[in-house]
């Protein structure tokens, strides 16, 4: 298993990003515990992140230009701060795996099953999961990590992931982690 942490470090400057900032902002909180907790189960993190057309950009870049914005930016960065041990790849559209060596950081880790965290959950984590499906992964969305501009749409994402997709959807704090 491993740990995917889609969009959550960024200065919330994008069109509609304000609509979008206070649900990642009540997430964050809950993706920093779960993060905690995978870290301490040998359970891999790895952030996928867009580069927001950056492309002289690297990851430590972008968080450092995150936590400059100040404010919730800020907030939400350092909640839920990368870590030494962890992983990374910018992604230049929706999905964490298009354009990225998502695939192969995978398969290095022998990851089989990916339990996906961020924003926005009816995007780039509905992008995700179809292209993690189409890869043959195994994939959990847990209920409390994920979020989107309302709660409305979250609410419908979650569903097509439990009803379409058939993915299990539980609160972060009841799902098992392997042990190391």
């Amino acid at each position: 298993m491993a740990l995917l942490v889609v969009d959550m470090i960024s200065c919330w400057d994008f069109q509609d990003a304000q609509k979008l900032l206070p649900e990642a902002a009540a997430i964050a909180p809950a993706i920093a515990a779960f993060s905690d907790r995978c870290r301490r189960a040998g359970v891999p993190v790895i952030y996928a992140n867009d580069n927001l057309g950056r492309w002289r950009s690297d990851f430590n870049a972008l968080v450092a230009w995150s936590l400059e914005c100040g404010g919730e930016a800020a907030d939400i960065t350092s909640a839920i701060r990368p870590q030494d041990d962890d992983y990374f790849v910018l992604k230049p559209k929706h999905s964490a795996f298009h354009a990225t060596p998502l695939s192969l950081l995978l398969a290095h880790l022998q990851v089989r099953t990916v339990c996906m965290a961020g924003v926005a959950s009816d995007q780039c984590i509905m992008t995700s999961v179809a292209e993690a499906r189409m890869r043959d992964l195994d994939v959990v969305v847990p209920s409390d990590l994920v979020a989107s501009q309302t709660a409305e749409r979250n609410a419908a994402a979650l569903l097509q992931f439990k009803n379409v997709y058939k993915l299990r959807t539980p609160r972060s704090p009841g799902l098992r982690l392997p042990s190391s």
